[in-house]
């Protein structure tokens, strides 16, 4: 059953107002975000996601949570650009575990030109199989979003990570409004934005409020918005960091479907540590897409059968494959010179 739209999208949330929201007692809120998401949202129902590492490590940023930068030492060790047929044979098993979409993640500060012909590629060959292309490659140009575009990407990711006042704290290889610029460029070349935040890196309400503000009052909102609960991999500088409350966590959720009542909220990184509970408290919250497989990009993640015992205890269906995908650039399948280019292409 889907309630009545209780109020009209808003792009102009002041951080007064978004705190209020935070503050709510948490039963109402949870009232709520379920109520907004009815009115969106077919209830009962998750988009499945898959992440694969197309490029692992030899980062040059400097995100205190990540053991991807070449600036900790986590132990993790570097792999390079994967080779089309690989990607396709990982997408092949995704689809055939039930996801819908397949995100594929590379270790860069901005994509090189050789290294986006063999992501465009990639793309190609996600598509022909009938998956939602998603890829988060780091800072992106007007011109080679375009290009992503062309291949028939459907989704790009960039995620904020935090609020621009806490921003500092995280990361300084990367200006907050370099983020935003990338946002702008995917934007402008028709792709679908997948952006969002990381909670639990020492930041404090009024930053969680305020990186949901950035983002609800976006010209367009997010399609997408991942939450992500931070892993604390050991050699990073958030190693140590406090655990974030489990309510605090399920509050965001809340809010972000609130603020964003049609993105896709999707409950992301840390779910390998969270109780099943604790995730059914974040699907009532809003939260309506989830990564499905054994990992993300280097981290744990719920294995698939988990997931889907999870779902059946709580009636929660699959979301369904989008009927129909919006026209790709032209070609069909990508093997072949371009499978050829990658194998010489990987760095």
């Amino acid at each position: 059953m889907r309630y009545s739209t209780p109020e009209p999208v808003r792009h102009d949330w002041t951080l007064a107002e978004v705190e209020a929201l935070f503050a709510l007692p948490f039963m109402d809120l949870m009232f709520r975000a379920q109520g907004v998401h009815r009115a969106f949202h077919e209830p009962n129902t998750v988009q499945l996601s898959t992440l694969l590492s197309i490029k692992t490590g030899a980062c040059p940023e400097d995100c205190a949570y990540c053991p991807q930068s070449v600036h900790y030492d986590t132990g993790l060790e570097r792999e390079t650009l994967l080779e089309v047929a690989e990607v396709r044979a990982a997408a092949e098993r995704a689809r055939a575990a039930g996801a819908t979409r397949f995100c594929m993640g590379a270790a860069w500060r901005q994509p090189k030109a050789r290294d986006l012909k063999v992501v465009a590629a990639m793309i190609r060959e996600v598509r022909a199989l009938g998956l939602e292309s998603c890829a988060t490659l780091g800072m992106l140009s007007p011109a080679q979003a375009a290009e992503l575009k062309s291949a028939g990407l459907d989704y790009y990711n960039h995620n904020l990570d935090t609020s621009e006042e806490f921003y500092g704290e995280i990361i300084t290889t990367r200006s907050y409004q370099e983020r935003l610029d990338t946002l702008a460029a995917v934007r402008t070349a028709g792709i679908h934005v997948c952006c969002g935040g990381i909670l639990g890196m020492g930041e404090s309400v009024t930053d969680r409020a305020a990186l949901l503000r950035t983002l609800a009052n976006l010209a367009e909102h997010p399609e997408s918005v991942p939450i992500n609960r931070l892993v604390k991999v050991p050699g990073t500088p958030l190693a140590d960091a406090p655990d974030v409350d489990p309510f605090d966590f399920v509050r965001a959720i809340a809010v972000a479907r609130l603020l964003l009542p049609r993105a896709h909220v999707r409950l992301s990184a840390g779910r390998e540590a969270m109780s099943d509970e604790l995730q059914a408290l974040c699907l009532m919250a809003g939260a309506n897409s989830i990564f499905y497989g054994e990992r993300l990009l280097t981290t744990g993640n719920p294995d698939v059968e988990r997931d889907r015992l999870l779902l059946a205890r709580l009636k929660v269906n699959a979301e369904a494959a989008p009927a129909e995908l919006p026209a790709s650039a032209p070609g069909g399948s990508a093997l072949g010179d371009a499978g050829h280019e990658a194998s010489h292409a990987r760095a």
